[in-house]
């Protein structure tokens, strides 16, 4: 009861949740006046709405807020009038009929809101109910419409057409290439754009290509952050993006079938890559795909002097790949690969190199139970694990070959030491 009295934050966002029922907001006591920030978006089940409204009338601190998609537009009306003081809310289930009193007491509640500065949520929401956020439009810096995959492109557009200040924004790939031109038009300010995939209809096939990205490039100079999920790419749009925005920190690009060429040339994508990383001298994390050869990692070797994180997959011709990047790549914290032709020679070429890493995860690649082991061996301070969730039985680890290949290798630093909580399909050498 103490610890709860004095909580200032709640966040239950990326974190695995076990719901017992729809009264736990009502374990908050009366006394529980401090929150600032409150987020349970990623619920499933149904919460006390009533509860719910009663916690935010006593918290005059609250500034952020996040419901999951139970929290009705009646609800969120209440919510709204007893904390118009809020600063980055999200919104439950926008879903309502805009004849009725409710959807117009809503345009009131946000329009009384002066100090909301983010926006996400919008559960299933209603294209029409999106114009009752239109009031606060030109203050947002930061929009999140991930979880809508209901709105449509025209609708999208039309939002984030009022949106001048974003610096942020999340959305799905419905937007397509000519909603991207529109926030490029718009949104002079972007610093951090993600475009996720909706393939709402199983296609594999998003609805952004590189005219998109090109044209985001053109328009929002300062673009420093971008995760973008597209069907393919071309060496000249992600040579021309490099030239656009050199101040990427953060650029992850994930094309959905893998080992795909330029569509253009055919060729693989290994020199706009290499433009990226001559271009962004600050770039701090990466993660490539489409088709790429082993020149691709001796670029990244050469020219990613700040890199830290890099996320590999399906890429590579030979052991080489993996060793331009580990020798090249000084600043390197955390490296994932997976489906790529690396092996023991790669993993052992430089052990050295690990102690001043944080970790290395490699999937579906070369390396062997031997190669493993040998890390082990050579590099004691390394917790050196061996993931294999189709066998898992002490019997079955006893009898493996030094020469079988490993489905997944994973070492880290801890100063704790070796885990003792490891489930039975993880063998810790």
């Amino acid at each position: 009861m103490l610890l709860i009295r004095g909580l200032r934050e709640l966040d239950l966002q990326e974190n695995e949740v076990e719901d017992h029922g729809r009264q736990w907001l009502s374990c908050f006591p009366d006394s529980c006046t401090s929150l600032v920030s409150l987020n349970f978006a990623c619920l499933k089940g149904e919460v006390n709405a009533s509860a719910l409204e009663r916690l935010v009338a006593r918290c005059p601190n609250l500034k952020g807020l996040k419901l999951n998609h139970s929290i009705s537009v009646e609800s969120l009306n209440k919510i709204l009038a007893r904390a118009p003081h809020l600063v980055d809310l999200g919104t439950g289930s926008f879903t309502i009929d805009n004849r009725s009193e409710t959807y117009h007491r809503l345009i009131n509640a946000f329009f009384k809101c002066k100090s909301l500065r983010s926006l996400s949520g919008f559960w299933d929401a209603s294209p029409f109910c999106l114009q009752a956020v239109y009031p606060i439009c030109t203050n947002l810096t930061v929009l999140n419409l991930s979880y809508a995959p209901a709105i449509q492109s025209a609708d999208l557009t039309k939002l984030i057409g009022l949106c001048f200040k974003l610096q942020k924004l999340w959305v799905l790939d419905c937007i397509g290439d000519k909603g991207l031109v529109v926030v490029a038009s718009t949104c002079k300010e972007l610093q951090e754009l993600r475009v996720f995939p909706s393939d709402i209809y199983g296609t594999g096939i998003t609805a952004v290509t590189e005219e998109g990205l090109v044209a985001i490039s053109s328009g929002c100079p300062n673009l420093n952050s971008l995760l973008y999920f597209c069907y393919q790419m071309t060496n000249s749009a992600l040579t021309t993006v490099a030239k656009n925005c050199p101040h990427f920190t953060r650029f992850r690009l994930c094309i959905l079938e893998p080992e795909k060429p330029d569509p253009v040339t055919n060729q693989p994508l290994d020199e706009g890559f290499g433009a990226i990383v001559r271009s962004c001298k600050n770039l701090r994390r990466l993660s490539v795909s489409g088709l790429l050869t082993d020149q691709v990692f001796l670029y990244i070797g050469m020219y990613a002097e700040h890199l830290e994180m890099l996320s590999i997959a399906f890429a590579g011709d030979s052991d080489k790949g993996m060793v331009y990047v580990l020798n090249g790549c000084k600043n390197l914290r955390k490296l994932e690969i997976r489906d790529c032709p690396f092996g023991d020679a790669a993993l052992l070429k430089d052990v050295a190199k690990y102690e001043t890493m944080r970790s290395l995860w490699m999937s579906s690649c070369d390396v062997t139970l031997g190669g493993c082991k040998a890390l082990a061996a050579k590099m004691p301070r390394l917790n050196v694990e061996i993931i294999n969730e189709n066998d898992g039985t002490s019997e079955s680890k006893e009898n493996l070959s030094d020469l079988q290949k490993v489905e997944k290798m994973y070492f880290y630093r801890t100063v704790a030491g070796p885990r003792n909580d490891a489930p039975d399909f993880v063998w810790t050498l």
